[in-house]
């Protein structure tokens, strides 16, 4: 494991000497309260390493030295949004074999169906929930870690290969150029909407409002001890509680200690105590339903999508889901924010920002 500057220094060679590096990362957002990057793995031609990202040393040089490639990963949108948050490093060019995969038509597209296809190996994936935060790393953990890219290489150049064949290398350009995109933008969390875990919406205003609290006051001791909140109380004992307060009978959990018992119950009573103007607000749907024209617009939608499936031999979904199909009926101009080129022009829809694009090239040149 590469842990020092000098071991950092002697991998960056490597990494200058070639045009594609393998990536993939490793983090403990089962262990603590915020994710934190805890392994990168990186594989060239002829190498494959661990880097460690939890010691103190500067990682600057291995980004700019990386900034310069093409990045190849199995399902980037995790792995580039933790690389930007942990190393500020955002990759110019990215090979998704995902979706190279997809556009192939593969439908079993996991890391190990493809590399027992490619190449007859079968992984193991015994170390998928383990604490990536451990130091010193078992041997076990830093095989099953450097196995998420030690085959990535290969794999990419078969999948290169399979997409030329097809005439689809630039419909999977597009597609990796827009995860990149994608992983770009910050996803920000609306706390007031947070609390409403799957099965919020059966509970009542007042019963919401214990959850609500409950939820909050397991958010204060999950960052408090840096654990998951699920360690602290799971989904489905935060609704009993909550039906339980409402109902008269405070809950007791034996294995809190007293301070957190007595946290955990002070949250509830100052719930039950609120008055019903602070109650949170049922949450509804839109209440609209699509007009004729819209339903009509999303059937002729599906249909083409259909087709289209059917005669490049991909799945429909991977063209366009459902839900898109029915955003971009009510409302064309939202399609070139939820699909590529390619899946426009397969579904007969103007790709307007791609032909300003282009006209704006040809002007410059």
């Amino acid at each position: 494991m590469i842990a020092t500057a000098s071991q950092l220094g002697e991998l960056l060679p490597h990494i200058e000497s070639v045009e594609r590096v393998a990536l993939d990362t490793e983090a403990d957002s089962l262990h603590s309260y915020r994710e934190k990057l805890c392994l990168l793995q990186i594989s060239v031609k002829g190498l494959d390493v661990i880097v460690d990202p939890l010691v103190r040393i500067d990682f600057s040089p291995l980004s700019d030295a990386l900034e310069q490639k093409e990045i190849v990963l199995h399902g980037s949108d995790y792995d580039l949004r933790l690389l930007r948050r942990n190393l500020n490093f955002i990759p110019r060019q990215v090979f998704d074999t995902v979706i190279a995969a997809r556009l192939i038509g593969l439908r079993e597209f996991g890391l190990v169906a493809l590399v027992q296809r490619y190449f007859g190996i079968e992984l193991t994936k015994t170390s998928q929930k383990a604490d990536w935060g451990e130091r010193p790393l078992p041997r076990r953990m830093a095989e099953y870690a450097i196995n998420d890219t030690k085959y990535l290489l290969p794999l990419a150049e078969r999948l290169e290969i399979e997409l030329n064949s097809r005439n689809r290398m630039d419909w999977f350009r597009q597609s990796c150029r827009r995860a990149l995109e994608q992983a770009t933008i910050d996803r920000a969390r609306d706390l007031d909407e947070a609390w409403r875990i799957s099965g919020a919406g059966a509970l009542s205003g007042q019963a919401a409002a214990v959850l609500r609290a409950l939820w909050n006051w397991r958010e204060t001791e999950a960052e408090a001890v840096d654990r998951p909140p699920f360690h602290i109380l799971q989904n489905r004992e935060l609704l009993g509680s909550a039906e339980k307060f409402v109902a008269g009978k405070v809950p007791d959990y034996r294995h809190f200690s007293e301070r957190r018992r007595r946290k955990f119950q002070e949250a509830g009573q100052r719930a039950l105590e609120l008055p019903e103007a602070e109650w949170p607000i049922k949450r509804r749907g839109s209440g609209k339903r699509p007009t004729a024209e819209i339903v009509r617009r999303i059937e002729q939608l599906r249909a083409k999508r259909d087709r289209a499936a059917k005669s490049l031999e991909l799945e429909p979904s991977f063209i366009a889901s459902r839900g898109t199909l029915e955003a971009v009926a009510a409302d064309e101009t939202r399609a070139d924010s939820l699909l590529v080129p390619w899946q426009q022009e397969l579904l007969s829809i103007p790709v307007i920002k791609h032909r300003q694009a282009a006209l704006s090239d040809q002007h410059r040149s």
